[in-house]
């Protein structure tokens, strides 16, 4: 068998199937489907991996995040009486302890501690509000552990906090919500709740564009000022009213970050942590000890169950898509059973028939693989593109071309014995064959 051989097979093949167009393409139906899904699924495993990794990396890999949460028994945090102030989460004294802790050497592998508090002060520009916006009270650290950075102008400062200065930081959404193309450095900004009077902040600096934090908070629309200033102007209550009702609560600080110098130590100090704050808060399970290296791998841990599941099912429409290549390429036999009994007459061998019908198969697989691959990066790009990078996609060269690589072996694996039963056909009794 030389080349011209292959190639006039090859035309033959396509002409065959040219000739009976509708039934080529339901038999290809289910391996088009099968790589479909195969480059589809990974390409939303693999963008929900880097989101996942992006969100970690804007963390911190070497970040330790202390969070208050309300406490399940309220009526130890409301000290008895359902009337109190709901009082829970990290205190001040929580922050002095590992600064304490640091300095002393106990915690010596702690690079920096910085708190953070969430006022929950609604911000606005004469009578623009910035309804996303989230005001927080920090110190002039939070840079260091957060990965935000300043655009122009500057952060807060020692000083600041010193002389419990009015000044303010804008996350880039919100200083676009507010002042639009205006310079806003100098400008002045109100925050203002139901239970404390207003006050007046310059602006002093606008950060570079970031992402959504631990899929939490969108830091573009922080409002970062002084935690000094919260504690003159703010204090601790937050009062919320809904239908009503009337909710009082007490939080010193939402989180405490901690970044550690290496990534071997996070989880070792982050379980002496959570192991200080139960034994400080009297099991009272109001904090919460966030890894974002943990998060890292339950993430991954569920996105290789999702790939697992999902590339199951993406074999199964392929394993079906080559049952029904076989199906067809048997009845294809019993159709042409004549014309095999005529070129077995005229000298052809078994192994030119099996050839013919394996070249076919091949055809059908392979062009199934190619549509399967261009339904499968354009399925990718308009999931995308609907949700709007909710559901991030990335297709990769290996899925497509082990994908591509599946289909054709189907052609081969399941046109075999087609192919063999072809050319055990008896040319005497093919020939006879109506």
């Amino acid at each position: 068998m030389n080349f011209s051989f292959f190639l006039e097979t090859f035309r033959l093949g396509v002409t065959n199937l040219h000739l009976h167009k509708l039934r080529s393409f339901l038999t290809t139906l289910g391996i088009i489907v099968g790589v479909m899904a195969v480059i589809a699924m990974v390409a939303i495993g693999e963008g929900s991996k880097r989101k996942t990794l992006k969100q970690v990396e804007q963390l911190g890999s070497t970040n330790i995040i202390l969070r208050s949460v309300p406490p399940i028994d309220t009526a130890r945090a409301t000290r008895g009486s359902p009337w109190a102030p709901l009082h829970y989460g990290l205190r001040r004294e929580d922050f002095l302890q590992i600064e304490a802790d640091v300095r002393e050497g106990r915690l010596g592998n702690i690079q920096y501690v910085v708190p953070v508090r969430n006022a929950e002060q609604e911000v606005v520009r004469d009578e623009v509000r910035a309804t996303s916006a989230t005001s927080i009270a920090t110190t002039p650290e939070f840079p260091l552990v957060a990965n935000v950075s300043i655009s122009h102008g500057r952060f807060l400062t020692d000083e600041d906090m010193t002389n419990r200065n009015p000044v303010c930081v804008l996350g880039a959404g919100v200083a676009s919500q507010l002042f639009g193309p205006t310079n806003p450095l100098g400008q002045f900004i109100r925050m203002q709740s139901a239970n404390v009077k207003a006050r007046v902040f310059e602006v002093v600096g606008v950060m570079n564009p970031v992402g959504v934090i631990g899929g939490t908070r969108d830091q573009n629309f922080d409002v970062y000022f002084p935690m000094t200033v919260n504690e003159a102007f703010f204090g601790d209550t937050i009062i919320k009213r809904s239908s009503g009702s009337t909710e009082r609560r007490v939080v010193q600080l939402t989180e405490i970050y901690v970044r550690v110098s290496d990534v071997q130590y996070v989880e070792p100090t982050a379980a002496a942590l959570g192991r200080m704050l139960e034994v400080r808060h009297n099991d009272q399970r109001d904090t919460f000890v966030s890894v974002p290296r943990e998060l890292l791998r339950q993430a991954a841990a569920s996105q290789q169950m999702f790939n697992f599941i999902m590339g199951g099912i993406a074999l199964l429409s392929l394993l079906v898509g080559g049952i029904g290549i076989m199906n067809i390429s048997l009845a294809t036999v019993t159709e042409r059973t004549r014309e095999i009994g005529i070129r077995r007459a005229l000298g052809a061998k078994r192994r030119h028939i099996i050839t013919q019908f394996l070249v076919e198969t091949m055809c059908l697989s392979v062009a199934g693989g190619l549509v399967g691959v261009g339904a499968g990066i354009g399925l990718s790009v308009l999931v995308d593109t609907l949700s709007k990078g909710t559901y991030p996609t990335h297709v990769t060269l290996w899925s497509v071309i082990l994908a591509f690589v599946i289909s054709a072996g189907v052609g081969i694996i399941f046109g075999i014995y087609p192919a063999i039963v072809a050319a055990h056909q008896d040319p005497i009794e093919a020939l006879r064959h109506d």
